[in-house]
């Protein structure tokens, strides 16, 4: 089993919050993360899963059945499948607070974020901490002797990663895409074509980091614009795909307004575009926005809670691969490069210029093992040029 850094986050909210409810999309190890967790929790506790009928059975009246468990944790999975039960938590939680037990109530889990939930801003509110989970990020992989290059062409869903063969986890990865459509869409979306779905999702695979341009989706497709923002942010909440905006700059110049689209996962985007092998992806016409989507990824899910993440780029083309801000400070700049001696490139030291940046990485491949990873570079002119593990594990406790 690979060593997943969110298991210690978790006890900690559990220890803090009432309860902690787990987002992501289905098989991303939400429920292993779970039951890792509640299994050493010191007053136990009771599972459910709401993919079962006999457990939605139990919940008839969950006001009963949940004040009933106290003090164990209730942990229940899929709460997305009924998430009327969410509104009977508030005084639940209430309750068993004026009974002593103020922390580790609730562990819910749910596939899709909370803008999918009807009722849950306003029922779990400051009582329940709202945590992502993530595909194995690439320090992780490393600590378990898994090499980057298996994890980019893989991805970062457990059962891929770590399944006997490429062609087996291929076949997962096929299955997973598929059971996201034929299942998990029409349970969100009834009204909405699954197989429009699948389509919209290949081609943001085929051009994930690009600009989105729902107008030219909308013609491929045969609908209309408002129906592909609705649809993207449908896989958005499923934590399929990313948008990442630009910089708000106050520059004086035309900058770009839209955003970028990543598929999150590059062993769904490789399933999604028919590659399975890393030979397949090194000769792929794909293979430079598969990195820079595994670099954005893994980037962004280990930067500090504080810093946002953009990217900057005028319309002249100048521009930023992805830029970390905190409030209205930005902090680094990152160009992502796939050659094995990057070169920072010109129009990235402009653009670092006109942001202030002085803290700027280029960000390559690596073997995950580096013993010693360089320092950071104050020099603008020498950007500091590091592995993707070597700045992942580097960001890991900055600002925590």
């Amino acid at each position: 089993m690979i060593a997943r850094i969110a298991t210690v986050e978790l006890r900690e909210r559990l220890e803090t919050f009432a309860g902690a409810i787990l987002v992501g999309p289905s098989d991303i190890g939400k429920s292993t993360l779970a039951r890792q967790v509640a299994g050493e929790w010191p007053a136990g506790a009771v599972f459910l899963d709401l993919g079962r009928i006999s457990d939605r059975r139990r919940l008839s009246d969950p006001g009963v059945f949940f004040r009933a468990q106290a003090p164990r944790l209730v942990v229940v999975d899929q709460v997305h499948r009924m998430p009327q039960v969410l509104a009977v938590l508030k005084d639940v939680i209430e309750d068993n607070r004026s009974h002593g037990q103020r922390t580790g109530q609730f562990l819910l889990i749910s596939a899709v974020s909370l803008n999918r939930l009807p009722g849950a801003e306003e029922h779990l509110a400051r009582r329940i901490s709202v945590m992502e989970v993530f595909g194995v990020a690439p320090d992780e992989a490393a600590d378990a002797g898994i090499d980057v290059t298996q994890l980019w062409l893989r991805g970062g869903f457990p059962d891929s990663l770590t399944a006997g063969s490429d062609h087996v986890s291929s076949r997962r990865r096929g299955t997973l895409v598929d059971t996201y459509i034929q299942r998990d869409v029409p349970h969100l979306a009834p009204r909405v074509e699954p197989d429009l779905i699948r389509r919209l999702w290949t081609m943001l695979a085929y051009s994930s980091g690009d600009l989105l341009n729902s107008s030219r989706l909308a013609e491929n497709l045969g609908v209309s614009p408002p129906t592909v923002l609705r649809h993207i942010g449908l896989l958005e909440d499923m934590g399929l795909v990313r948008l990442v905006k630009p910089w708000p700059a106050d520059l004086p110049r035309r900058l770009t307004k839209s955003p970028r689209v990543y598929v999150r996962d590059t062993g769904l985007l490789h399933s999604l575009v028919e590659i399975g092998t890393i030979h397949d992806l090194l000769g792929h016409p794909a293979v430079g926005s598969s990195f820079r989507s595994l670099v954005v990824e893994s980037l962004i899910t280990a930067a500090p809670p504080s810093w946002q993440p953009y990217f900057f780029r005028t319309a002249s083309g100048t521009g930023i691969d992805l830029v970390f801000a905190r409030g209205n400070t930005v902090q680094v700049g990152v160009q992502i490069a796939l050659s094995g001696e990057p070169a920072s490139g010109a129009g990235f030291h402009r653009a670092c210029d006109a942001l202030g940046i002085t803290r700027r990485f280029v960000v390559h491949p690596d073997s995950g093992d580096d013993p010693e990873p360089p320092e950071d570079s104050e020099d603008p002119e020498d950007p500091a040029r590091v592995g993707l593990t070597d700045v992942v594990r580097r960001w890991r406790d900055l600002d925590r």
